[in-house]
């Protein structure tokens, strides 16, 4: 892009690199949240630092790309920045992983971030001739922005076999798809193949998991059941928004799939529907007996609650 960000020669390659810009600082700090969450529990939990490896390679290759192509300067701004970022939120993710994910990390970094990229550089200066140079880099650029966008991916799996979507970054799905159309015009504006292609796949992979997010959001309740959101204290009691259930001693309490301890309750644990429904009756029985008002017990079913992302 002859002229610099800024110039209006062509007015179209201009704005498509500014909103690419813009839209890209975005997606660069959407992470930002999550980094907050992680500082606030002071562990890094499930989330993964593989996102932000393959982003800070895809950074330094861009940037390799622009000064190796020359007059691409929205690529070089943005992908500046980035680098900055990234690498912040890998020490900060460093800070506060477990030893075993701490090492893990390092491994991808000296590998992907350190290794392969020298690797990138050194074939690039001294086996690829120049007037080939452009084109091997931006296929080599090309490749490895699908991997920032299928890198969220990883997750999928996780998403799937908890239904909850805690760990999968939605402001950052959305963000990439904003910049996927940006950069996609600015590749089609520039005729640069190399731009263009990749962030078809990237707004395709972005909508994926945008709409696991939107699947998996909610949880469905269970049906003729009353759905308690329950944990347990140090004593063993149950506690709902983190007040301890006392249910009457004229209730009958059929727990579905694990025993949770409840204050004055006796708990059953049944498996089958017809063992079920007698417990319940033969408990009814037993508590009417004994009872001396004669009050027919109430029969509560208790199943775990899936917590709303």
């Amino acid at each position: 892009m002859a002229g610099g960000l800024f110039s209006m020669a062509h007015p179209a390659i201009t704005l498509s690199g500014i909103a690419g810009n813009i839209i890209s600082f975005l997606v660069f700090l959407a992470p930002v949240a999550t980094f907050l969450q992680v500082y606030r529990k002071k562990s890094t939990g499930g989330f993964s630092s593989v996102p932000y490896v393959v982003a800070l390679f895809s950074s330094v290759l861009w940037i390799f790309y622009a000064l190796v192509k020359t007059n691409s300067r929205p690529l070089l701004t943005i992908n500046a920045f980035g680098c900055g970022v990234e690498a912040a939120y890998i020490v900060f993710y460093l800070a506060y992983a477990p030893r075993k994910a701490r090492l893990r990390t390092l491994a991808y970094f000296f590998l992907l971030d350190v290794a392969a990229f020298a690797l990138v550089v050194v074939v690039t200066l001294f086996v690829v001739r120049e007037p080939h140079r452009v084109k091997f880099l931006g296929s080599v650029c090309l490749a490895f922005s699908m991997a920032v966008f299928v890198a969220p991916l990883s997750i999928i799996v996780k998403v799937v076999k908890t239904k909850s979507v805690e760990f999968l970054p939605i402001s950052l799905s959305f963000c990439l798809t904003l910049s996927a159309v940006a950069w996609f015009c600015y590749g089609l504006f520039t005729k640069d193949p190399f731009v263009m292609y990749p962030n078809v796949g990237g707004f395709f992979f972005s909508c994926v998991q945008m709409g696991l997010y939107f699947w998996y959001r909610k949880p469905r309740p269970a049906k003729n059941n009353a759905v308690l959101p329950t944990t347990t204290d140090g004593a063993g009691a149950v506690q709902v928004q983190g007040r301890v259930i006392e249910l009457a001693p004229n209730t009958v309490a059929i727990l579905s799939v694990s025993p949770i301890p409840i204050v004055g309750v006796l708990k059953i644990e049944v498996m089958e529907q017809q063992h079920k429904e007698a417990a319940v009756a033969g408990e009814t029985r037993r508590m009417a007996a004994a009872n001396p008002d004669g009050a027919m017990p109430e029969v509560i079913e208790i199943v775990p609650a899936v917590a709303a992302a």
